[in-house]
């Protein structure tokens, strides 16, 4: 791993994804701390409560369909967030969906950096890291 991150958050309402997502993280110490939630609600309620924190996500990986508030739903809310906040994490999508339509989407959110296809494997992880954190 070319770049340790100071945290990762995890966003997806599978608790086995998010298990086995964290395992990835872990075994390629990619991060000190990941962040695990299960709603869209829960992350965005943790990223409001943490800014003037240090343990601030860099990285977010954001699951689509999710009760409650969805992805989508979740970057709508993100996007009112202080710009500079905001500035602060990059957001891929990480869902099981290889749907044009929800990549177009994703790409037009310009909050979204990368949409990638379920699950996340240890080339993907090295390969956002090394694009966005140099």
């Amino acid at each position: 791993m070319n770049k340790k991150l100071k945290c990762i958050m995890l966003v997806d309402d599978n608790a086995d994804d998010n298990f086995y997502h964290e395992r990835v993280i872990k075994k390629n110490d990619a991060t000190d701390i990941v962040v695990t939630k299960q709603t869209a609600l829960d992350a965005l309620n943790y990223l409001k409560s943490k800014k003037n924190d240090d343990v601030h996500p860099d990285l977010i990986f954001l699951d689509i369909n999710m009760p409650g508030m969805n992805g989508w739903e979740f970057l709508e809310e993100y996007s009112k967030l202080d710009k500079q906040f905001q500035s602060r994490a990059i957001v891929v999508m990480l869902t099981t969906s290889d749907n044009p339509d929800d990549k177009m989407k994703a790409k037009a959110s310009n909050i979204a950096a990368e949409f990638k296809t379920k699950p996340l494997t240890p080339i993907m992880l090295e390969e956002i890291i090394s694009k966005y954190f140099k």
